[in-house]
């Protein structure tokens, strides 16, 4: 029997999983590292604080799973897209990696909007600027620390720097690559038309593989700090929403993956490159080779609840520690009391503002509607619902761009509230399915590093030999054409609320 590692390096901390070939969890470990905010709207990273999770996480996996070391077949990475981490010609790191959360480079995304086209830059990136992205980081180093900016010889994202420590190889694959606003998503390889555009060397970024393929081999120096066997095949992995997807078996066109953590996203393969004009959704590339998909995000999905639950919901937060149970099962009980549509309560859960399908830092969250026959189990319902809708946006935007939609796999927290799955089962109109994983982008580095090193033949193999349904849930008829009418409704706040959501911000400022 063959074993497998899975590493994910997280926004906050590192996550690994041992797989045996059956796709049996051995073992687990996670190892926290600091967020660094250093100012409002800013947040960053030392990739050592990375490397030394690393190695704890890996230490751990072995020790708890007691196998031979010689069974380990290899390892492969994710990772938090977008990451800058700047690197000089002895691959010291220059400053602190800047993250995918970082909101300092609004200028920069308008400057590069400006200087290649909106249009054009969709046309060759098949994305917006947008301020996560790895580009407008470099261009604020190139503003802001030119001193910094001379120095650089290589950029990396957060699992590549991982990989390097442990290869002394340097590489990146397409689907974090895909984040960085520098790839041509379309060739897999880097767009010299948009690097030339904004006079940006080539020789900043390292070469570009798929997912599948070996980086290289662990170096006798990474195995005497993780105590793994050196020789080790290391893969390149992919980036965090592609290991998901892979995780969780999403991994050809007609599967989509629906995701409820703090965040919210859609995920849903396509054979084909296809484009949102108006830059709402992402095309990446997926680390199945030649596939890609698209993905809406939305930025407060369980986070909404979270809110709620820290700022009212004290009496349920003490019964949970009381009797070691969960808050969010409490909440699900109440909202359970309520119908459908809370009674015309509607939740906008613009907390951080919104991406899909908006765009708008500055959008807000709402609640609409409030009247005397209000309870908190309609604002908790609302707040379920609201959410969902906001989801809802990103399926109807890849419904219209024609990619097939057979089966939808919910999973993240909000999956494993029963009433929740029914809610989207309702709002989506379609059928919903959970699985029996839900170990995140670790598991899904882990099949990946079973694909790389030929444990298993293709992805479609992985997923027969480890995936299956556990659970459907089918709309409720009666519910469909009720919150079809408040989701119209819930569309049309937005647009009336949007200039008010920016005179708000502007009297915030």
């Amino acid at each position: 029997m063959g074993y497998l590692i899975g590493l994910d390096v997280g926004t906050t901390g590192v996550k690994g999983v041992l797989i045996n070939e059956s796709g049996k969890i051995i073992s687990t470990d996670f190892q926290e590292f600091p967020l660094l905010l250093p100012r409002p709207g800013w947040a960053e990273q030392h990739p050592e604080d990375w490397w030394a999770a690393t190695v704890r996480t890996l230490q751990n996996l072995t020790a708890k799973a007691r196998i031979s070391l010689k069974a380990l077949k290899g390892l492969s990475l994710s990772g938090q897209m977008h990451g800058l981490v700047c690197l000089d010609k002895r691959a010291r790191v220059i400053r602190p990696a800047i993250l995918w959360c970082d909101q300092r480079t609004t200028a920069q995304c308008q400057s590069i909007t400006r200087i290649v086209g909106a249009t054009q830059l969709i046309r060759l990136t098949c994305n917006p600027a947008l301020e996560g992205f790895t580009l407008p980081k470099l261009q604020w180093v190139r503003e802001h620390e030119p001193a910094n900016y001379k120095r650089i010889a290589k950029i990396l994202l957060p699992k590549d720097y991982v990989r390097y420590r442990l290869t002394d190889v340097m590489g990146m694959e397409v689907s974090d690559a895909a984040g960085t606003l520098m790839l041509d998503v379309t060739k897999r390889t880097w767009s010299m038309a948009l690097l030339k555009k904004l006079d940006i060397p080539l020789d900043f970024l390292p070469n570009v593989h798929e997912s599948i393929e070996i980086a290289g081999k662990l170096t006798p120096s990474a195995a005497r700090s993780t105590g793994l066997p050196s020789g080790l095949p290391i893969v390149y992995g992919g980036a965090d929403n592609t290991c998901a997807a892979v995780g969780n078996g999403i991994i050809e066109e007609g599967l989509v993956a629906v995701s409820i953590g703090t965040s919210g996203t859609v995920i849903a393969p396509t054979k084909n490159v296809r484009r949102d004009r108006l830059g709402r959704v992402h095309t990446f590339n997926h680390s199945v080779p030649m596939l890609w998909y698209l993905m809406g995000v939305m930025q407060a999905a369980g986070l909404s609840l979270k809110w709620y639950r820290d700022h009212f919901g004290a009496v349920e937060k003490a019964m949970a520690n009381y009797t070691g149970g969960d808050a969010y099962d409490y909440f699900s009980k109440e909202a359970e009391r309520v119908p459908a549509g809370s009674r015309g309560l509607i939740w906008l859960p613009y907390l951080q503002g919104e991406r899909t399908p908006h765009l708008d830092a500055n959008a807000r969250g709402v609640l609409f509607g409030v009247t005397t026959h209000h309870t908190r189990a309609h604002v908790i319902r609302a707040v379920l619902e609201g959410v969902v809708y906001g989801l809802r946006d990103s399926l109807e935007i890849i419904r219209a761009m024609r990619v097939p939609i057979r089966e939808i796999r919910l999973t993240g927290g909000g999956a494993k509230s029963r009433l929740w799955r029914q809610i989207q089962a309702d709002i989506f109109n379609h059928e919903v399915v959970t699985i029996n994983v839900d170990e995140g982008p670790a598991f899904g580095a882990a099949i990946i590093a079973g694909v790389g090193t030929g444990v298993f033949r293709t992805f479609k193999e992985a997923a027969e030999r480890i995936i299956r349904v556990t659970d459907r849930i089918s709309p409720i008829t009666a519910h469909v054409p009720l919150y079809d009418r408040y989701y119209r409704v819930y569309c049309s706040l937005y647009k009336q609320l949007k200039s008010s959501f920016a005179q708000v911000a502007r009297i915030e400022r």
